[in-house]
């Protein structure tokens, strides 16, 4: 089972980074998939449009997790319009690639993220182009393979 997973996701998934809950945050996003169970909150620190810290709660697999840990990552000390550029693909990038069937993992997190930057710049009046059409309330519509 192990060696479907290559040294990089087996390290976040064993030691993610970021995880657990954040006292006041100034933006949440949930975000998750009804079919497979998986399901991750995200929690933002934002100062001047620049997320100073985040961290995660993921409910799911060792790729779920790991994807999460890479993604919180890749986006602490980035401002909101650059960590909406941060999409699934350069997650799975990052953590050197996950097998097909978990690619949607890396989903997860890429959507969690605009969830909560969509309700931080709604609750703060903040209008962002990049989010122009963003449902966050649309269903998770992935192809994920996953056992009903």
């Amino acid at each position: 089972m192990a060696n479907m997973y290559n040294d990089t996701v087996l390290k976040h998934f064993a030691n993610p980074q970021n995880v657990g809950e954040m006292e006041n945050p100034d933006a949440v996003g949930d975000y998750g998939s009804p079919v497979c169970g998986d399901m991750m909150k995200i929690y933002l620190k934002v100062e001047n449009e620049v997320i100073t810290d985040i961290k995660f709660q993921t409910f799911g697999c060792g790729s779920a997790i790991a994807s999460s840990s890479v993604a919180t990552e890749m986006i602490k000390g980035k401002t909101l319009k650059e960590a909406l550029k941060v999409t699934n693909d350069d997650v799975v990038k990052e953590l050197g690639g996950l097998p097909d069937q978990k690619i949607h993992c890396s989903l997860l997190a890429e959507q969690a993220v605009k969830v909560a930057i969509y309700n931080y710049c709604k609750e703060n009046n903040i209008y962002m182009e990049e989010l122009e059409g963003f449902d966050p309330d649309a269903e998770f519509e992935h192809d994920h393979g996953c056992e009903e």
